[in-house]
């Protein structure tokens, strides 16, 4: 009966030889797919580089858009509204006056300096 359970020499031998083959077989090595384009490190990094610049020229762009659709709406609003203009219009005028009123200041003092020489 223990032979039974144990087995005989020749199928310890047979069992042994089985279990180093399997053991070597997992040492072999297996077959790899390989990939249909094998993409250099370099070729890799130049593509991802491509791929940022192309989304901060996109976020660039949407951003340049939106500055200018914001600059048009406060144009609009701002030529709705009549109390803004006549300010403007005034603040024009004020401007005009100080630079004329300067400009006559600075012709006095010319002619007045020119006298005193």
């Amino acid at each position: 009966m223990r032979e039974d359970k144990i087995g005989s020499f020749n199928e310890r031998l047979a069992s042994q030889a089985e279990a180093r083959k399997a053991l070597l077989e997992k040492f072999k090595p297996k077959p790899m797919v390989q990939a249909e384009v094998l993409e250099t490190r370099a070729e890799r990094k130049a593509r991802e580089l491509e791929e940022v610049r192309a989304k901060r020229a996109a976020e660039k762009e949407a951003a340049r858009l939106k500055a200018e659709s914001d600059e048009k709406a406060r144009q609009d609003a701002m030529a709705n509204d009549e109390e803004l203009q006549l300010e403007l219009k005034r603040q024009e005028r004020k401007d005009r006056k100080a630079a004329a009123k300067a400009e006559a200041r600075a012709k006095r003092e010319a002619k007045s300096a020119a006298r005193r020489n």
